[in-house]
């Protein structure tokens, strides 16, 4: 009866859940933005005061490890690793896209079909990958720029689901009639329970002081603008 607890940033949600024995007891969700850097110390804090008036005793710390947003993964990391070190307990990496199509599975109930994950990256860019209803991996994580052609010999196959904030990109661009786009799938932490404990009975778990997220690609910082001259005034 294993007790993990679970982190979720790589979008602009943040969330955080306990579950024990295969079953969410404890969950915050939050949809109103990027403000990981404020909010996930306060949901942790809440977390660990529900385990000590519980006395659950977590056995293991679940991270999303991404592909996603650069800034989340980091901030998502930083506090599992933390938690990690700070209860001697293992840390368990769930493939973010993995776990989106997870939920898209199970929300659209289709056994013949595809399910494309999509997440947002820069411009045209997306972070995708196939999965087939079984979970298992058709075409593995990688960056891309939306295009009809990118997804075409998947179409040809049969119908495609594609979802995640990065699917919207491709709405008037992937116009075949197989493809159908499902909203509100997003990558959260209730949602990770089964991969979660299914990793940590395989005994799949991560160096902790070595794992690094799944970035993807390198970040890029923007060029801050230049400021104007200062103007002395007599």
């Amino acid at each position: 009866m294993a007790c993990i607890l679970h982190i979720e940033t790589s979008t602009t949600v943040c969330s955080v859940a306990i579950s024990f024995d295969g079953s969410v007891v404890f969950e915050r969700i939050s949809f109103e933005g990027p403000s990981h850097a404020s909010l996930l110390g306060v949901y942790v804090e809440e977390a660990i005061a529900f385990l000590k008036e519980t006395q659950y005793q977590p056995e293991a710390v679940a991270l999303s490890s991404g592909p996603g947003s650069y800034t989340g993964l980091r901030i998502g990391t930083s506090m599992a690793k933390g938690l990690c070190l700070g209860w001697d307990v293992p840390l368990i990496a769930v493939p973010t896209l993995r776990l989106m199509a997870l939920q898209a599975i199970r929300q659209y109930r289709r056994d013949d079909c595809l399910y494309c994950a999509m997440l947002d990256a820069r411009r045209m860019e997306v972070y995708t990958a196939i999965f087939n209803t079984e979970l298992s991996t058709v075409r593995d994580t990688s960056a891309d720029i939306v295009t009809q052609e990118l997804f075409q010999p998947f179409l040809d196959r049969g119908v495609v689901c594609f979802f995640g904030n990065g699917a919207a990109k491709c709405r008037t661009i992937v116009t075949s009639e197989k493809a159908v786009f499902l909203d509100d799938v997003h990558p959260l932490a209730p949602d990770m329970v089964a991969l979660a404990e299914q990793l940590l009975q395989l005994a799949k778990i991560e160096d902790t002081a070595c794992f690094e997220p799944n970035y993807l690609k390198e970040f890029m910082a923007t060029t801050p603008k230049k400021k104007l001259p200062e103007v002395n005034e007599k």
